[in-house]
């Protein structure tokens, strides 16, 4: 990781004021704690996104939790034991089924907005073709002018809604006025077994299977005598599986996906037990037949990767990239852990249940919430009931646990003070009359005793 001389240094500059609310559009109702990073390291980013901190550009900040008017919890996914839903294989599908054949998504689903996994306080591989380069991202920039800067405070996330079967033109279900009538005197056919409802098939399934299981006998091998169905070949695949089907040389269109280094406050590092690309932030480029459709922005950390930003080009919204991204970016978590046996999660950001257009992130699971007062990890079936009754909640179910990683002596934290390194209690000795104290405690027991021992708070 980074050598001995290298500093994470801010600026701090406390939460007094409000501003407003890009969820609920209060227009003094948001507030949090911010600092600007002049320079950060990986391992301090990583200490202080899980103290509920996240960054926008360089502008580090953490949400007053118990005063804002829409609290956001740090959310993460456990990306190895993620396996997609219905409705994230359905936007997998659509994706393959546009790049392969050229099929559009029906005219019953254009109004799907934009679903992303960026926040709003700041300014997300491919099926064939794909392509990945680490290089300068600053001469690719001026590639993308038509981008898009996704922003989740304004309604850019839909809910899943699951729709009924279409009709197809001439069938029985399309009104019964059109279908031939049955001829009098004929009955239902003698020969056809009679009709039974799905849930009674089921029920019966589900007893052959425990006959099968009290005799002795595997389920499995009943189930290999007849090729299986599409719905459980459906069952059985994993995200790798949707991401890497390939398509035929004569496929409509070509998706490709590149991943540059990026300008951002995070330092470059690398570790012999690290990711081969290294630590820091990095943009992934979508590009399809040739032209940039979205550009996302990703931190990888220690134990993590992170999602930053996402920039789409409006004219392809119809093709969901933003849930898409995030699920590329989750299979990308899993490809690292296979050398990084640390980089476990998947962090998306914030999760805000009082705004339902932002409760789509609670659907990547296994995931997580941060309890923003002991800064333990608890599952988010542990955390919803809580707060479907309050919007801000503590999920430590232990009522006698605190913060076990504050900071108690203030003295012991490190401030930068015309280009000196030295802890703060030589700093207010040195600053006879010094009224900063107040201040620099409240920002040590947000950032944790780990990162006030490690960060340089500017002091001028």
């Amino acid at each position: 990781m980074a050598g001995n001389n290298c500093y994470t240094i801010v600026e701090y500059f406390g939460g007094d004021d409000g501003y407003r609310c890009g969820y609920c559009k209060n227009e003094k109702g948001n507030f949090s704690h911010g600092m600007w990073s002049h320079t950060m390291t990986v391992q301090d980013y990583q200490d202080l996104i899980d103290r509920g901190w996240r960054r926008s550009g360089k502008y580090v900040y953490k949400p007053i939790m118990n005063k804002t008017c829409c609290p956001q919890y740090t959310i993460r996914c456990h990306a190895a034991k993620f396996q997609p839903t219905k409705s994230h294989k359905k936007i997998l599908k659509k994706i393959n089924k546009y790049i392969c054949k050229g099929v559009l998504p029906k005219e019953s689903e254009p109004g799907e907005l934009m679903d992303s996994v960026c926040e709003v306080e700041g300014p997300q591989e491919p099926s064939k073709g794909m392509e990945c380069a680490i290089t300068d991202i600053q001469k690719e920039e001026a590639e993308f002018p038509a981008a898009t800067n996704v922003e989740l405070n304004e309604a850019d996330v839909t809910p899943t809604v699951s729709e009924p079967p279409r009709k197809e033109p001439g069938s029985v279900l399309d009104g019964r006025a059109t279908a031939t009538a049955p001829k009098p005197g004929i009955g239902l056919d003698p020969n056809r077994p009679p009709c039974r409802k799905a849930k009674d098939l089921r029920k019966e399934r589900r007893h052959q299977k425990e006959q099968l299981k009290h005799s002795g006998v595997g389920v499995s091998s009943t189930l290999t005598t007849s090729p299986p169905t599409a719905t459980q070949t459906n069952q059985t695949k994993t995200l790798e599986d949707f991401l890497t089907a390939t398509c035929p040389d004569s496929s409509s269109h070509c998706l490709e996906f590149r991943r540059f280094l990026c300008d951002s406050p995070l330092e470059a590092e690398y570790s012999v037990d690290g990711p081969e690309m290294g630590y820091g932030s990095f943009h992934q480029q979508y590009w399809l037949d040739g032209q940039i459709v979205a550009v996302g922005v990703i931190d990888i950390l220690p134990t993590c990767v992170s999602s930053v930003y996402l920039y789409y080009h409006p004219d392809f919204a119809f093709l969901s990239l933003g849930s898409y991204s995030a699920l590329r970016e989750i299979a990308f978590t899993r490809q690292l852990q296979k050398s990084s046996p640390k980089l476990s999660h998947y962090y998306m950001g914030f999760y805000i249940h009082s705004c339902p257009k932002m409760r789509y992130k609670g659907q990547y699971r296994p995931s997580e919430l941060l309890c923003p007062e002991t800064y333990v990890w608890v599952t988010i079936e542990q955390c919803l009931p809580h707060l479907e009754n309050s919007r801000y909640a503590r999920f430590n179910p232990n009522p006698d646990e605190g913060d076990a990683r504050v900071l108690k002596d203030v003295g012991r934290a490190l401030v930068l003070h015309r280009r000196t390194v030295m802890p703060y209690a030589v700093y207010s000795r040195k600053q006879k009359g010094s009224r900063d104290e107040t201040e620099v405690r409240e920002y040590a027991s947000l950032v944790g005793q780990n990162c006030a021992e490690r960060i340089l708070l500017y002091r001028a």
